[in-house]
Order: structure tokens, then C-alpha cells, then sequence
């Protein structure tokens, strides 16, 4: 083999080498801390362990006990915990994008106070689930909080349903909208001006230029904030747990919650159980996040 072939054989081999470089570290932090954890995950559903002993292979029997054993308390658990997972999703996700749409729209009007209002409506982003419900619990205390002063009652909202409800979605609203609504912007500016000049020569009303112009344009990102927001609320825990404490009567524990009260929580850890549950709720995730994907592509 002559000297240029075995530099261009070095060459192809290099060329195939450095992209795995290149992304080699992203495989590692996503092996270890996603694949990983999700294969082991799996196979745990199948088990009988209380995370001491080893784990006892059970087969399909954790999930016939969550399924069809209707007098068992996970059977219970499970239909309770992902009907208010649902609620709360249904409740909550159209909010967090249109909130944040016709946010960011205001905002791209006034360019000046802009970035100021920008800051003020991401920083709530920032904060931690801890710090966000400390503060709307002091805001919908009953005896010296300003909400139930507004409304001039004396009702605790966050023990009281529907109200307990509402102030689950006001809260998470509150904490979660910046992020989509700098995306928007981001999106909002990158629409060709041209386009709303022509609306203007052909005599189109603001409406129409939003229905027109503004939202197909930034459907692709409409889209992808859908299908993010919608796997974020799936996985709601900390806003129930810290605000309502998932009452009254179990009317908003979620499945994260009944997950971790299986696996941590009771006197005796059932985590065969609880991994069950949560193979259950990723499945839910998947499935409506391709019915999103399935009917938005199809519509646009």
C-alpha cells in the first residue's frame, strides 16, 4: 500500500471518529442519567423490592394489581392520581400558551418597554417550586392574605374545591409562562416585516394579520412548546404537594404523588408498584405527545 493510501485510509477513519468525539460526552450524561435509569426502571416494574432486599421477579403481576385488581388500594391510586394528572393538564397547558402568545405579541408592539416587561414576566421562571408556593401561600392565606381581601371572602381556596383547582393553575401559570413567552418572542422576530406592511396596503385588521400572518409563521414553534408544556405538566408534583397538599379529600393528588408515597413514603416501600405507576404515566406522555405531533402536522 502506497503512502497516499494509507493517508487517505487515515483519513476516512478520522472522519468516522470525530463525530462520535464530538458527541460522545452527550451519550455518556444521557446514558447515565436517562437510559440508564429508564431501563432499570422498566425492569423493576416487573419486581417485588422494597429497595433493601434483592428484587424479586413478579412478571406481569404488579401491573395486573394496578389494572384489574379493583378492591386494591393501587388500583385506586392509579385511576385517582392519573384522572387529576389529566385534569390538571387539560387545565393548565392551554393557559401556558396562550398567556405567553398574546404576552409576547403585546410586548413585540411596544419595543421600548419590551425588554423591561420581558424581565418581569420571565423572572418568576427563575425561582424555585419551594420559594414560587411560600409565596402564594401568604398570597391566599385566609387571614391576612391580599387575594381573599380582593375578593372580600373568607374562604380557603387552597383547601376548598373548585377552588383549590384554580389556584393550582393560577400558581403554575404564574411560574411557568416566561420560558414560552421568550420563545414566542424569538419567533415573533423573526417574521419579515414585509409581510405586515402588505396587510396594511390590502387594508387587514390586527385580527387578521395575527390569524393570518402572525400564527403560521410560528407554528413550528407553537408546536414544539405545546408538546414541551404538555410533558412538563405531566410530571406536575411539587405545586399540589407544597400547595394543597393533594386535598381535599385526594381531590388533587397527582400520580407523582401516589409514585413517591408507594416508594419512599409509606412505612414499607413497594417500589415495584411504584415503578409500575410511572411506566404507566410515561406511556400516557408519549401518547399524547404523538397525537399532538400526529394532529398539529396534519392540520398545518
Amino acid at each position: 500500500m502506497s503512502l497516499s493510501q494509507k493517508k487517505k485510509k487515515g483519513n476516512q477513519a478520522q472522519s468516522k471518529v470525530f463525530p462520535w468525539l464530538f458527541i460522545a460526552p452527550h451519550l455518556v450524561i444521557f446514558s447515565i442519567f436517562f437510559l440508564i435509569p429508564v431501563v432499570f426502571g422498566i425492569y423493576i416494574s416487573f419486581t417485588d423490592w422494597d429497595l433493601v432486599s434483592s428484587p424479586n421477579f413478579v412478571g406481569l403481576a404488579n401491573y395486573q394489581e394496578i389494572f384489574t385488581n379493583q378492591d386494591s388500594i393501587f388500583y385506586t391510586q392509579l385511576r385517582t392520581g392519573l384522572t387529576n394528572t389529566f385534569k390538571f393538564v387539560i387545565f393548565v397547558v392551554p393557559f401556558c400558551i396562550m398567556v405567553p402568545l398574546l404576552i409576547a405579541v403585546a410586548l413585540n408592539t411596544k419595543p421600548k418597554l419590551g425588554k423591561f416587561f420581558q424581565s418581569l414576566f420571565y423572572m418568576p421562571s427563575l425561582f424555585a417550586i419551594s420559594a414560587v408556593v411560600i409565596i402564594w401561600t401568604l398570597m391566599f392565606n385566609v387571614t391576612y392574605g391580599p387575594v381573599n381581601k380582593l375578593l372580600g371572602t373568607s374562604i380557603p381556596l387552597t383547601s376548598t374545591m373548585p377552588y383549590a383547582w384554580v389556584t393550582l393553575v393560577v400558581v403554575t401559570i404564574w411560574w411557568t409562562i416566561g420560558g414560552n413567552m421568550i420563545i414566542y418572542q424569538a419567533a415573533l422576530n423573526g417574521i419579515p416585516q414585509d409581510y405586515y406592511e402588505a396587510a396594511d396596503i390590502d387594508g387587514a385588521s390586527s385580527l387578521q394579520k395575527f390569524f393570518k400572518i402572525t400564527l403560521p409563521s410560528i407554528k413550528g414553534q407553537i408546536l414544539y412548546t405545546l408538546v414541551v408544556t404538555t410533558i412538563a405538566q405531566f410530571n406536575v408534583y411539587g405545586q399540589p404537594l407544597m400547595l394543597t397538599g393533594g386535598g381535599p379529600s385526594d381531590g388533587t393528588r397527582v400520580l407523582l404523588m401516589y409514585i413517591q408515597q408507594n416508594a419512599f413514603g409509606s412505612g414499607q416501600s413497594i417500589a415495584g408498584i411504584a415503578s409500575a405507576m410511572a411506566i404507566v404515566l410515561g406511556i400516557c406522555i408519549m401518547i399524547v405527545s404523538a397525537i399532538q405531533f400526529k394532529f398539529l402536522r396534519t392540520k398545518n
